[in-house]
């Protein structure tokens, strides 16, 4: 038995609430050390998913559980989005209960929701990790003060106390940057349960392909450079940076932006692709799982955005995933944030602000018109996943936590 197992064989329960696909492959790993794993997800959550099926050689101490009440999760109708996270947490908390854990993992997650877990892990005698993706409540402010004016601020005050009482109240914090420690220390954590992992993607699971594949063919874009957006669309997103660029190349023939997602900026996309004749703006709903790689491969730019306000707030992940296709990167990112930072040191393409769309129109002609820079930029960013996303490196800290906080 290896140091890394002290304690024995654990039992641990992964909670991924948005269904990625990092999470998932940590499970595995840790299942092939020989610990017993209950892998839980939200099936009523709409994002991009990983690979939660069970596979043919997942270990035998692994159980993935897909989790829910049927209905889609009502993210941007406040009140009733807080009524399903309450019943689903009730849901994953007796599940915990039945599991009986030695440690509960989990992330991206509302406060109500890592709550109850949670409470269910210390009622059995677990120990409690955050998985911290996101400051939920900061985010979450500016929309619950415009939804709800009078009580708005009230509520957000509430929401960002809970959370930051459950990380203060959580065994360890695992925070995916260290732009988050400042936060967290401010929110009453203590900094020595605060430890630093960086997110990744599955390496193995985004090979590098040719870009003319059979997706881009059954697309019918075998002779279009495709500037492609894949991933969430949601409020810390601005889907009029998308529109500007299918609007700038309108004209190029050779050109088309594509956007797979779903949700509340894909119909903004929608109606402006309408409005505007946007006919070079192609629009699908998020690819099955086993369709990304060759759909990350077709992209002669991928694309990446977040808004200036989130950039303390959230790491856009798909920003991982597009190094491992080795695909050149044009992100409108704020300039501070990890995933700007990551882009520019791996030199895999061009990060501009935000608030710039004419800097960001004319970084995606940049691209669109200089072959041997995306090379380059693919390359590199492909020998940066190679050296930071090994899995037995990432799962190894992961598991020196878990022993450490019980």
């Amino acid at each position: 038995m290896t140091e890394r197992k002290r304690g024995g064989r654990l039992r641990l329960m992964v909670h991924d609430y948005a269904g990625h696909a990092f999470p998932v492959q940590l499970s595995r790993w840790l299942a092939r050390q020989g610990h017993r794993v209950l892998h839980c997800y939200s099936a009523d959550f709409e994002s991009p998913h990983g690979a939660l099926a069970p596979q043919r050689d997942d270990p035998c101490g692994l159980t993935l559980a897909a989790l829910g009440l049927g209905l889609p999760v009502p993210k941007y109708q406040p009140l009733h989005r807080w009524r399903h996270e309450r019943r689903y947490a009730a849901l994953v908390a007796r599940r915990t209960v039945a599991f009986r854990p030695d440690v509960v993992l989990s992330g991206n997650a509302p406060p109500a929701i890592q709550a109850a877990l949670l409470a269910a892990a210390h009622d059995g005698g677990g120990a409690f990790l955050s998985w911290l993706q996101d400051i939920i409540s900061l985010a979450a402010a500016g929309v619950l003060r415009q939804k709800v004016p009078v009580l708005g601020g009230m509520v957000a005050e509430l929401l960002r106390r809970q959370e930051f009482r459950i990380l203060a109240e959580s065994d360890g914090v695992v925070a995916i940057t260290p732009d988050f420690i400042p936060l967290c220390v401010a929110g009453g954590v203590a900094a020595s349960r605060i430890h630093v992992i960086p997110n990744w993607a599955p390496l193995d699971e985004l090979p590098v392909l040719p870009a003319d594949n059979g997706w881009v063919r059954r697309q019918g874009l075998s002779d279009k450079q495709l500037l492609l957006y894949s991933g969430t669309l949601g409020l810390k997103h601005n889907p009029a940076l998308l529109a500007a660029l299918a609007q700038a190349t309108r004209d190029r023939p050779d050109v088309v932006v594509v956007v797979a997602s779903q949700g509340l900026g894909r119909q903004w996309l929608e109606r402006a692709k309408a409005e505007r004749g946007l006919d070079n703006l192609y629009l699908l709903d998020f690819q099955d799982y086993g369709d990304l790689p060759a759909m990350l491969a077709g992209a002669a730019v991928a694309v990446a955005i977040l808004e200036p306000y989130a950039g303390e707030l959230s790491v856009p992940s798909k920003v991982l995933a597009y190094l491992c296709a080795g695909r050149p990167i044009l992100a409108a990112v704020p300039l501070d944030n990890l995933a700007a930072r990551t882009i520019t040191q791996a030199g895999a393409g061009i990060v501009v602000a935000p608030d710039d769309p004419a800097g960001f129109v004319a970084a995606a002609q940049t691209l669109l018109d200089d072959r041997g820079m995306r090379e380059r930029c693919g390359k590199a960013a492909r020998a940066w996943a190679e050296r930071k996303f090994d899995i037995d490196a990432i799962g190894g800290k992961f598991l020196d936590v878990i022993t450490a906080c019980r």
